[in-house]
């Protein structure tokens, strides 16, 4: 008689911790959904009260991902997408943004989280014309998500690499810049690399980040805006630069004020 198969939710739903914060779950929170344990809003809450404006902070991150999509997609007419560190299905995914500019974008999300992999099928959504997949890899295996990617993105066309708010997961400063360059070393020119990390320019920010990576999550280091710089040596960054992400060219009209976390678009030449 063969074996019974688990179901991938099952085998999901297993591996997840919920004695533990947890970032994916947490930024969640902060964004207004559901997919998160009380556990992770007490830590929500918790960092909230020492930075105040961490609420407004995940927001202004999603609207500077519109915003950078929506150029790539469609200005530079960029139709491959490679997002390492998905996290949870919120408003405006990369797929959805990119798919309402070029319905024939194709989009790879990456992430190693359970409860991610558990969310994937509503990530696996896509227009007739494009393609939207999802791989189960670790940031710390490039090569071997560059691989896997490569199943459906074709690396002989530009692609844009987009690592928004994930590095600071790694602890190691030169491990995150190998990382960073081995993936960049993956695409061919005229490709993009779309980026933003949190920066230690705050001192609550600084603060509260102490009080998180205290309570036995995985740390998010906050680097300066010149380590975060490092990441796009070698590339054609696109005006305004490398700035706080309200500031990256926002909606004509409109005056953000600066958050602490930096970001910018840059081509491979």
């Amino acid at each position: 008689m063969a074996e019974a198969q688990s179901h991938p939710d099952q085998d999901a739903l297993s591996k997840i911790d919920t004695t533990v914060p947890h970032s994916a779950r947490i930024w969640n929170y902060w964004m207004g959904g559901k997919d998160n344990y009380e556990i992770d809003r007490v830590a929500g809450d918790a960092y909230r009260e020492t930075a105040p404006n961490i609420e407004t902070m995940a927001r202004a991150s999603r609207d500077y991902l519109i915003r950078t999509v929506t150029l790539v997609a469609g200005e530079l007419g960029i139709r491959q997408f490679l997002d390492i560190g998905t996290g949870l299905p919120s408003y405006d995914n990369t797929h959805q943004v990119a798919q309402r500019v070029a319905p024939e974008s194709r989009i790879v999300y990456v992430d190693n989280d359970p409860l991610v992999l558990r969310h994937a099928q509503a990530l696996l959504t896509s227009t007739p014309e494009g393609a939207t997949n999802y791989i189960d890899a670790d940031l710390r295996e490039p090569e071997k998500i560059i691989a896997q990617a490569g199943e459906i993105l074709d690396f002989t066309k530009p692609v844009a690499l987009m690592l928004m708010g994930i590095l600071g997961h790694i602890q190691k400063y030169e491990e995150a810049k190998s990382i960073v360059s081995r993936l960049q070393a993956a695409l061919p020119s005229g490709s993009y690399f779309v980026h933003y990390d949190s920066t230690d320019t705050d001192a609550a920010l600084k603060e509260a980040q102490e009080g998180y990576d205290d309570t036995g999550a995985i740390p998010y280091v906050l680097r300066s805006p010149e380590q975060v710089s490092a990441y796009y040596e070698g590339l054609e960054l696109l005006e305004p630069g490398i700035v706080s992400c309200p500031l990256w060219r926002p909606e004509p009209g409109t005056s953000p004020e600066p958050t602490d976390v930096y970001g910018g678009v840059a081509r491979k030449p």
